[in-house]
């Protein structure tokens, strides 16, 4: 049995869905504007497995109400920017969509995590035509977003492929080289943002 119970079918719709509306943002932008609003778009589904992990982690019971309404990232989209401020354009315009209604959000851009980690999340209630778990139809069901420019989303790679990877020499060295190229990376974006906007004018 799914953890995700009747309402695993759902998902991949609504993630579907999701993409396709943020995918119109972008080709409208680019059609207003002359310029892409982001270079990557991806989304997932989280595993059964996952998620079912996940709720043990957090002493949650292995219900479709924990996976889809306590964890709120059985959803998941990334959205890779090439500036810093395409990032910011992009959030103004997701809280312009109506049947998105932002839920939470937290800015690890303005204020990096200790370990060098900068991202941009959203939690986004989404409205669906599908039941969701409180029986309602059409039902609500939440997204979560990251917002990077490609040089966090490379770094955030990184960083990922060392949390998994348990057999690693010398973790506490390589912890401070993640860290001191982050900060370099985000110095790297702030200039290439200044650049472009010396660009712009002209």
């Amino acid at each position: 049995m799914s953890i995700y119970g009747k309402y695993a079918e759902y998902l991949p719709k609504i993630l579907d869905e999701t993409l396709a509306t943020i995918e119109k943002i972008g080709q409208d932008y680019q059609a207003k504007t002359g310029q892409k609003l982001y270079e990557h778009l991806e989304g997932r589904v989280k595993g059964e497995q996952s998620m079912t992990e996940k709720c043990e982690r957090k002493g949650l019971p292995k219900t479709p109400e924990a996976a889809l309404i306590e964890n709120r990232d059985s959803i998941g989209i990334r959205i890779v920017c090439n500036f810093i401020d395409d990032i910011y354009t992009c959030l103004d315009l997701l809280r312009q969509v109506d049947k998105f209604e932002l839920f939470n959000e937290k800015d690890y851009i303005t204020n990096a995590k200790p370990n060098g980690y900068r991202s941009y999340h959203l939690i986004l209630k989404v409205k669906t035509p599908y039941e969701d778990v409180h029986g309602d139809t059409p039902g609500t069901y939440y997204v979560e977003i990251q917002l990077r420019t490609i040089a966090m989303d490379t770094w955030a790679s990184l960083e990922h492929e060392m949390k998994y990877k348990h057999d690693i020499h010398d973790p506490e060295r390589i912890s401070k080289e993640l860290k001191r190229v982050a900060d370099e990376l985000a110095a790297c974006d702030v200039s290439l943002q200044t650049i472009r906007q010396l660009i712009k004018e002209g």
